[in-house]
Order: structure tokens, then C-alpha cells, then sequence
């Protein structure tokens, strides 16, 4: 018998004790022990020592209440079980920071010089997102948090914190709080509430984290390399689908950003008057600081001889003139002198670098390191005014109809929407031409329109306020054309953000438009589009300025348009297939990764994701959207952001100077294996999703796709139309439900019957050996394979009201898992799933034990409040399972 996974963590363990005292302290004897004889038991099955099929008998004898409590602790243990995993460290992939990248590059001949040219114009952005799919309040990711660093300062021998409590005491206490502390919203998330969540990890980790790692990779590499990772965000911007985001909400994620980011400067600043405490007596000073200390005007006495601190002094009072006029009040330290605001970051910046230059000279390099003046320098590098550059985003549908108002309002075109593609292009291009603006002050428009418009001239207004990084990027859902991209450029046009060109002068856009392939026709249809769209004068001279443009492509609705195997495979064809034509027009490819947390929405490991990107489509530039749960888990402690962005930042590196490692003629071979399989997934997958009638109503009984809806975890609805169509459901709820009911559908089914029909097997195990695509697709397939469990959804199939319709497809759904377990068994050459990954194999299994109650108990509240029962503890009781299945399975979002 193996050893439990439990056994091979001490932290698990330890953590587990703590919580089974906090139980027995705050829930009674009685209720630890039918915990305990629950646990204890579920671990014995699976284990082999109790029968596997038998449900256990504690779970019937559970009141309403004890339920409850049941639920919230196995939901604490799983949170305390990722906390402890998490700690053993998250690069755990070879060359998974970037000074290894570094080293491993320089073995295969790529000189350091290589590197530093590639960093000049390299950009890495992670892009937080506010799609919902963590179940958790932030209140329970605080207590997670707290209990992290006190298990770290266990870690460095101290028995007391510094505030002088024993600390198990401490995390003792913070497990006692965790366990007193609502786990579920009552009220539905508002924009601000995204919004400010948002800010909380963009203060408290990227803040201090990013410039930190800039600093390292200084020392790693031998000379500061530009800031090439920075922030994104898309909380306040992102409208597609979200009536709740419009122009005010994108001037309150603005205005936040900055106070937050201004308050930080500030406090940095006071550090440095502290520390800079060099006295004319002692040492000599630069001109240009005495010039920034006699320009403060600064009138204590005590501070004449010290230069640096009233400099300082003067900076801080500018600075906070600005605080004071993004965010409406004065600092909490207000400044000691009147003094006008900075005019942009560059200016403070040049005050800073003046400071670093003048304390390097003296005491023979000294205080040559930077310190504090070089992370403040590093931090307005890369930080700006702004903070987080915030994308903008809407659906195509809405664009287009916005542009035909302006255009019939204006007299240019009565019936702009019955014109065909080339009538489009034309007629926009003739509009974005002409120096008039379309939009008439007192006209009346739409509601729609008059949001829309609103939109792009806060935009223009966020420009002036916080710099052109504040708004970088428009990314256009859905876009299938030239003329999706043309309309967007003409709302621009109406703000003043395009500019024709006038005289010998090229037009010009503030916002680069982008867009969004995520359909499996779109992917296909995306090289044609930017051919076309390059082929344009306009397009060939913005993005000839700009040096650029970016390309996102969408991993969700591909993979619910087309399955799990045909979304890789196409995103992988699209992407490569753009590279020439990029190259043909000149310019600079940028891809965006609209990524989710689950497998069946992009999730999996991001170092090997980029690792696994075809040649020449990275080239130092990458965007990836960061949603949901998946913030909490790489972002919730600076130690997991360090290894994280690290591995982001590291796999960048080597996927866009290693030598490929496949030849093109294998590359060709594969290809066409590929798009073999792929097409089999891809009809697999539509027979069973598409084309099996009742297949709609299937999904939405069996799953809790509807009690998943009432979940209070944001601030969108879960599908874009009232209509119940799955074309229609967003990806992410889609994704979410499957995983409860333990099927994780959309992650695996259509592979299994590709890989079985498909004729040479040894050709198969070769692609697997030599590909890092396909080494990456089925890693992925198989982690999700190993969540998955068709006995525990089998017992969700009699919640179908059709049980004749019921039991077929599910028959059809468990012989497909089975065949892709098999297939992958065989091709992988193992026994059993995850043989090769004993580390995911432990993690894995140290869950199921814990979520296989869950679902039983997930299962008999449904039946219960499906048949109508409205004793409030069952809503509560099944919202709290899917909470504490989700919190189990991690990526289940």
C-alpha cells in the first residue's frame, strides 16, 4: 500500500491538526467526531481498504446543520491543503526562472548580448480579469494569507511573531477565524467590488513584487534591462456581455489605480527623506540636487545642511498635489510645502534619477546598489501613473451597430448594416479619411450608443489624466473582418484618439485595436483578416508607427465551439500561421492568451504553455489573461507571484530564443497527424454537444448549472441572451458546472475516439516524445482525466428528468472517458494516470478523499431543493459545496 499523500506533507498535516482542534473547539465533540469518522473513512476507500463503491453511511446520518459545518471543513481543509502545497514551491519546471533561463541558453550559444537585445523590446503582462470563477470572499484569501506568512516565520525558527504571540497560537487563530467566517457573498459582486479586489493584489503584491524581481534580473543578468514586465487589467474596461461596466466604472478603476499607486510612491518617498540623511558637512553634493532642494522651498532649519531631504522634501509636495488632484482629498501625510504637481511620471522620474546619480558618487560606489531609490525608479518605470495599463472591450455586434447610428445621424450612410463587407470597408475608410467628426452634440442616440461613445471619450480624458499607458489596447470580441476593426477606429476617431493623416503625415491611433479569434472558424479566418487589414494603407501605417500590433486569441469559446483537442490544435495553427504574415507586412507580432483557470478554458501550466508556442510567435512580447481563482493561487502571496511571474518571464525568454526543437519537415508530418485527429475530436464533440437531442437539457439538469448561477462571484450574467442555448452560455459557467459533477467534460471528450481511430500509434508516441505542443495537450488532458470521476457522475444522471435520454448520453460520456484513459495510457506508455507526475499524482489524490463526500452530499441537496423544499439551509448548503468542490479541485474555473 502506498503511502498517503497526507504522510508526505508535514504541513498537511500539521494544518489538519490544527483545524481538527479548532473544530472540536468551535463546533463540539460530537460534530469532530462525525467529521473525523467521515474523513477518516473516505480516505480508507480510497486507499483500498474499504469497499470502493460504498457511499459512506456517516453522510446520511448528517443533519441540516452538521452538513453545513461538514461542508465548511472539508472546504478548510482543502484550502489549507493548497496553502501547504503551495509552499513547497511553484517553479518546479527546469530553467523556471530567468537566470537559468539564462544559463541554459548560454549552453546552446545564445550570448548574453542575444538575451539583453531581446529584453529591449520584450513586454510580458499578465492581465487580470474579473470572469468569475473564485467562489472564495476575499475575507477567507485574507485569513489564508495571514496564516502563510506565520507558517513562514515558522519556517526561519521563530517561535513568536513580532508582535510577540506564539505562533501556532497565531495560526491557531487564524484557523479559528477562518472557521467563523462566512464562506459564501450574500450580495451579488458590483464592479467596484471587482474592482477593489483587484487593487488589493495590485498593492500588496505586484506593487513591491515586480520591481523586486527587476532587480534580480539585474544582478542576473550584469546590467539593468528595461521593464519589460508590467501589469494589465481588464476590471472597469471589459464590457462584452456586462451591462454593469460603462464609463464611470472605467473611471473609477483609473482614479483607484492611481490613488493606490501615488499612495505607494508617497510612502516610498518619506522612507527616502529618512534614509537620505547625507549632510553637505560630510559629503559633497551634485548641483542638480542642490537645484531640487533649493526648488523645494523647504523652511526647517534643521534640514539646511541636508540636501537630499529637502529635495525630497519638494518631490513629495509635488506628488502629493498630484494624490490630491486624481483622488479629490489630501494624503494622509500631506505635503510640508505648497508645490505644483508633476506634469507625468517622467518628470518624477528625472527627479529620482538625479537623487540616484548624486548618491553614487559619493563614498567611493558605496551606495552604488540602488536600494530604495533604485525601486522607486524601477516602480515609476514600470507603473507609470497608472498602475495597471486597463484594456477596453467589446463585443463586434455592439460596434456595429453603434457606427450605423453615427453614420445615419450624420446623413453619410441611411442603412449601413445592409451593406456588404467591401461597401463597409470603403465607406469607414472614407469616414475615418475625413478631418469632420460624425457625431452631432444634440443629437438624440441610442442608449447604447451614448454608453459606448461615453466610453471612448473617458478613454481620451484617461489619457490626458494618467498618460497614453493608462489605455493601451480596444480588443474586439467576435471580430471576423477588416471593417470590425475600422468601426472601432471611427468611435476613436469621434474622441480624438485617431488622427488622419494630414499633409505627408501618417494616421495615427492612441489605442491599438485588437482582435479577439475565439471561435474555431474565427481562428481559421484570423491569418485572411490581418492580411487584409495590413493590406490597407490606414492598417500598414498604424501599425508601421506603433512597431506592433497584437493578435488574442481565446481559448474558451473555442474549446465550447470545438472541444477541448480541436481549441489547442487550432489556436496552436492560427498563431503560427499569422507569424508569415506578419513578417510580410513588417511588423511585430503580440499575442494575447485569453486564458482560464480550467483546462477546458486554456488553464495548465503557463511555463510550459509559452514554452510550447510555434517558433516565431512569441519574440519576447506576451500577454495572458489571469481570471479568478487563478489569481488567488499564483498571485495571493509575494512568494508564489515571485515564482510565478518568473516562470512567465523565463519561459518568454526561451521560447523566443531556443533553437527550435523540431525540424519543419516533422513539424509538417505532425501537422498533418494533427489535423487528422483533430477534425475526428472536433466531429466527436459536436455529435455529443451539438447534435444529440435533449443534449441542452441533459447538461442543465445534471449539473448545477443553475444553482452555480445564483452564486453571488460577480458582476456579469452568466450568459450573453436570456436564450438557454449552450452557443449562448458563457464558457466559463459551462466549464464550472462540469467540473462539479466531476464529468470536466470540455477538458477531454472527442479525444479519446481521435486517438483511437486514428491508424499509426507508433507515429503517435513519436509526435509525444519530439513536441512540446503535444507534450503540453496531453498533460494537460491528462491532469483533468485524473480529476474526473465517472462513478461519482454517474450519481448525478438520476437528477435528469428523462432518465431514458439520460442514461444514453451518459453512456456515451463514460465510454468516451474511458477510451481517452486508454488511449492516453497507451501512447503515454503508463500504468495507471499520472505514473510519470508523482508530484500532481500526490496533490490529486490527497483530494479526492475529501471532495467525493461532497458531491454525495451536493447530490442530495439538489434532489432536495429541485423537488421544492425551501428550507433556506439547503440553497446555503449547496452553494457551500460547490464553494468547497471548486476550493478542492483548484482549477476548476
Amino acid at each position: 500500500m502506498s503511502k498517503s499523500p497526507i504522510a508526505q506533507n508535514p504541513d498537511i498535516r500539521y494544518l489538519g491538526r490544527q483545524l481538527g482542534d479548532v473544530i472540536r473547539a468551535y463546533g463540539g465533540e460530537a460534530l469532530f467526531r462525525r467529521i473525523e469518522y467521515i474523513r477518516s473513512t473516505s480516505v480508507d476507500r480510497h486507499r483500498g481498504i474499504v469497499a470502493a463503491d460504498a457511499i459512506d453511511p456517516g453522510l446520511e446520518a448528517l443533519t441540516l446543520d452538521d452538513t453545513l459545518a461538514f461542508v465548511r471543513g472539508f472546504m478548510l481543509f482543502s484550502m489549507l491543503a493548497n496553502l501547504a502545497e503551495d509552499r513547497q514551491g511553484v517553479a518546479t519546471e527546469p530553467g523556471a526562472d530567468l537566470a537559468a533561463a539564462v544559463a541554459r541558453l548560454g549552453k546552446e550559444g545564445v550570448g548574453r548580448d542575444q538575451v539583453i537585445a531581446l529584453l529591449e523590446r520584450a513586454l510580458v503582462v499578465p492581465v487580470l480579469t474579473a470572469h468569475p470563477t473564485e467562489v472564495r470572499r476575499k475575507s477567507m484569501i485574507d485569513h489564508r494569507n495571514h496564516i502563510a506568512a506565520l507558517m513562514a516565520l515558522k519556517d526561519q525558527g521563530h517561535d513568536e511573531t513580532p508582535d510577540g504571540e506564539m505562533v501556532d497560537d497565531s495560526i491557531r487563530r487564524q484557523i479559528a477565524l477562518l472557521w467563523q467566517t462566512r464562506p459564501l457573498r450574500r450580495e451579488r459582486l458590483y464592479v467596484a467590488d471587482e474592482i477593489e479586489t483587484a487593487l488589493a493584489y495590485m498593492r500588496d503584491i505586484f506593487l513591491p513584487v515586480i520591481p523586486a524581481l527587476h532587480g534580480r534580473w539585474k544582478r542576473a543578468l550584469g546590467t539593468r534591462a528595461p521593464s519589460f514586465l508590467r501589469l494589465g487589467n481588464w476590471i472597469g474596461g471589459d464590457r462584452d456581455g456586462n451591462p454593469n461596466v460603462n464609463a464611470d466604472t472605467l473611471r473609477y478603476a483609473l482614479r483607484r489605480q492611481s490613488e493606490v499607486l501615488l499612495g505607494h510612491y508617497l510612502e516610498m518617498l518619506h522612507g527616502l527623506g529618512a534614509e537620505l540623511s547625507i549632510s553637505t558637512e560630510l559629503s559633497e553634493v551634485t548641483p542638480e540636487v542642490m537645484a531640487l532642494a533649493e526648488a523645494s522651498h523647504d523652511p526647517s532649519a534643521a534640514r539646511r545642511d541636508e540636501p537630499y531631504r529637502r529635495a525630497l522634501s519638494g518631490m513629495y509636495a509635488r506628488l502629493a498635489a498630484n494624490y490630491e488632484a486624481i483622488a479629490g482629498r489630501k494624503p494622509a501625510r500631506p505635503g510640508a510645502v505648497a508645490a505644483e504637481p508633476y506634469p507625468g511620471p517622467e518628470a518624477l522620474r528625472a527627479d529620482l534619477v538625479e537623487i540616484g546619480h548624486a548618491v553614487k558618487k559619493g563614498g567611493g560606489g558605496a551606495l552604488a546598489n540602488g536600494g530604495a531609490i533604485g525601486r522607486l525608479i524601477r516602480a515609476v518605470d514600470t507603473f507609470g501613473f497608472h498602475l495597471a495599463t486597463l484594456d477596453l472591450r467589446q463585443n463586434a455586434d455592439v460596434h456595429e451597430r453603434v457606427v450605423a447610428e453615427l453614420l445615419k445621424v450624420a446623413g453619410v450612410a441611411p442603412d449601413y448594416l445592409s451593406l456588404d463587407e467591401e461597401a463597409r470597408v470603403a465607406l469607414l475608410r472614407a469616414s475615418l479619411a475625413d478631418g469632420r467628426l460624425l457625431s452631432i452634440p444634440y443629437a438624440d442616440y441610442s442608449d447604447e450608443t451614448t454608453s459606448e461613445m461615453a466610453i471612448v471619450r473617458a478613454a481620451a480624458e484617461a489619457h490626458a489624466r494618467y498618460g497614453p499607458q493608462s489605455i493601451t489596447t480596444y480588443n474586439i470580441s467576435k471580430a471576423e473582418s477588416v471593417s470590425d476593426l475600422l468601426e472601432v477606429h471611427v468611435m476613436l476617431k469621434e474622441a480624438g484618439l485617431f488622427r488622419p493623416g494630414t499633409g505627408d503625415g501618417a494616421p495615427t491611433a492612441a489605442i491599438m485595436v485588437v482582435p479577439l479569434f475565439e471561435t474555431i472558424g474565427d481562428l481559421e479566418n484570423a491569418p485572411k483578416v490581418m492580411t487584409d487589414w495590413f493590406a490597407l494603407p490606414e492598417g500598414a501605417a498604424i501599425t508601421r508607427t506603433r512597431g506592433h500590433q497584437e493578435v488574442m486569441v481565446g481559448y474558451s469559446d473555442s474549446n465550447k465551439d470545438g472541444g477541448y483537442l480541436t481549441s489547442v490544435w487550432s489556436l496552436h495553427r492560427a498563431s503560427r500561421a499569422l507569424a508569415p504574415v506578419f513578417a510580410k507586412a513588417g511588423v511585430a507580432m503580440q499575442l494575447f492568451h485569453g486564458r482560464g483557470g480550467a483546462v477546458g478554458r486554456g488553464g495548465g501550466s503557463s511555463f510550459a504553455a509559452i514554452r510550447a508556442q510555434p517558433p516565431g510567435t512569441v519574440a519576447g512580447r506576451i500577454r495572458i489573461t489571469e481570471q479568478g481563482e487563478v489569481i488567488a493561487a499564483k498571485y495571493g502571496t509575494r512568494e508564489s507571484a515571485i515564482a510565478n511571474l518568473e516562470a512567465m518571464a523565463s519561459a518568454t525568454l526561451l521560447a523566443s530564443l531556443e533553437a527550435p526543437s523540431l525540424p519543419q519537415a516533422d513539424f509538417e508530418r505532425y501537422s498533418v497527424a494533427m489535423d487528422a485527429i483533430s477534425q475526428a475530436a472536433f466531429t466527436a464533440y459536436r455529435d455529443l454537444v451539438y447534435g444529440t437531442e435533449g443534449f441542452r437539457t441533459f447538461f442543465r439538469q445534471m449539473t448545477p448549472i443553475a444553482e452555480i448561477a445564483t452564486l453571488k462571484i460577480g458582476s456579469r450574467p452568466a450568459s450573453r441572451t436570456k436564450s438557454d442555448r449552450i452557443e449562448d452560455l458563457r464558457a466559463i459557467p459551462w466549464v464550472f458546472s462540469w467540473a462539479q459533477a466531476r464529468v470536466m467534460l470540455p477538458g477531454w471528450y472527442g479525444v479519446g475516439q481521435a486517438l483511437k481511430g486514428f491508424a499509426d500509434q507508433a507515429l503517435l508516441r513519436e509526435m509525444l516524445d519530439a513536441w512540446p505542443f503535444l507534450q503540453a495537450t496531453l498533460a494537460n488532458l491528462e491532469m483533468v482525466l485524473a480529476k474526473s470521476d465517472m462513478g461519482i457522475a454517474s450519481h448525478y444522471v438520476p437528477l435528469v428528468e428523462d432518465q431514458a435520454m439520460a442514461q444514453a448520453t451518459f453512456g456515451r460520456i463514460r465510454d468516451g472517458w474511458q477510451t481517452t484513459r486508454d488511449c492516453l495510457l497507451s501512447i503515454t506508455r503508463q500504468t495507471r494516470l499520472l505514473e510519470k507526475s508523482p508530484s500532481l499524482d500526490n496533490s490529486i489524490r490527497l483530494r479526492l478523499p475529501y471532495i467525493e463526500p461532497l458531491n454525495h452530499l451536493q447530490i442530495e441537496l439538489l434532489k432536495r431543493h429541485r423537488a421544492g423544499e425551501e428550507d433556506e439551509r439547503i440553497r446555503e448548503g449547496i452553494q457551500l459545496s460547490i464553494n468547497a468542490i471548486a476550493t478542492a479541485l483548484r482549477n476548476s474555473g
